[in-house]
């Protein structure tokens, strides 16, 4: 019995024929929570188990934003580091753009989960180039990020993280004036707040739904927002919402130390990703902002 309607199936078995070649019948699908952006679902059929998310084309939703994901995971594969999700199509079909992902069976963190997904994050920022930025740009959630290359790094956070986020949300009446003005005062003070590091490839958006332990304990990165930026403004993001284990840390600072007085940049760090949940989810993070404008 076809619990969900004959044209969610028919859906799914048109993009998965266009993807794999052959005829697929779906047996079943159960939808997927842990994102506000996209409609995602654990999809079995014939030819195995996927996981696909998409979207109407008429919602506010950039149609290159699937594009821009699917080179990002490709990026984060070729660094033979993280177990990344096999891409196995996306396009546009009846209206709905979509991107079907190879379904990851999850497992059940421990302690060794949590070491290895901190050296294993060491070990992608070891990856790095000349600028700061990406050659393309990509997303953050549903928002622009723009990764203009630029080879000083605290103007690359500055005029291409925070001050586009700041901006939007001043424009939705979201941030008030004084609080944008106060980001300006904050700019000329990043070169002593801030240590100066060479670019690291980071995930771009690595909260604790973004890393996924498979059955086989290793860590799996979806979702990501990928560019070249400071290695810390990834471990501060972790720590934002809580959900990293304290091995996590040990581990990441073992392989590869991090510069003292971390703890005080991590608030620094993380006006970015609460200026992005300012215009993502409204005017109740801009307490979280105006607390960290007045401390610096």
């Amino acid at each position: 019995m076809n619990f969900w309607g004959d044209e969610q199936f028919t859906f799914f078995e048109s993009i998965l024929f266009s993807a794999l070649g052959h005829s697929v019948t779906i047996s079943d699908m159960q939808f997927v929570s842990g994102g506000n952006i996209n409609t995602s679902a654990q999809v079995s059929s014939s030819a195995g188990v996927f996981f696909i998310k998409w979207n109407q084309l008429e919602q506010d939703v950039s149609p290159d934003m699937y594009e821009t994901e699917v080179e990002g995971l490709s990026l984060l594969r070729q660094t033979n580091t993280f177990y990344i999700p096999q891409v196995i199509g996306y396009d546009r079909h009846l209206g709905k753009s979509y991107l079907i992902l190879e379904f990851i069976e999850g497992g059940f963190p421990n302690k060794t989960y949590w070491e290895t997904l901190g050296r294993q994050l060491a070990q992608l920022h070891t990856n790095t180039q000349q600028e700061f930025g990406l050659r393309f740009n990509n997303y953050v959630g549903s928002l622009p990020q723009t990764n203009t290359l630029t080879t000083d790094g605290y103007d690359f956070f500055f005029d291409y993280r925070l001050l586009p986020q700041a901006g939007m949300a001043l424009y939705e009446g979201l941030l008030p004036k004084k609080s944008y003005d106060a980001l300006f005062r904050l700019r000329d003070r990043l070169p002593e707040l801030l240590p100066n590091e060479k670019p690291a490839l980071l995930h771009g958006d690595l909260w604790s739904g973004n890393v996924l332990p498979t059955q086989q304990n290793q860590p799996a990165l979806i979702d990501p927002a990928v560019y070249y930026g400071f290695r810390e403004a990834e471990l501060a993001f972790t720590k934002l919402f809580a959900g990293f284990d304290t091995h996590f840390y040990n581990a990441y600072n073992e392989a590869s130390p991090l510069k003292s007085g971390f703890e005080e940049r991590i608030a620094i760090y993380n006006l970015y990703p609460l200026l992005v949940h300012v215009n993502l989810f409204g005017s109740g993070y801009v307490s979280g902002v105006e607390q960290v404008l007045k401390r610096f």
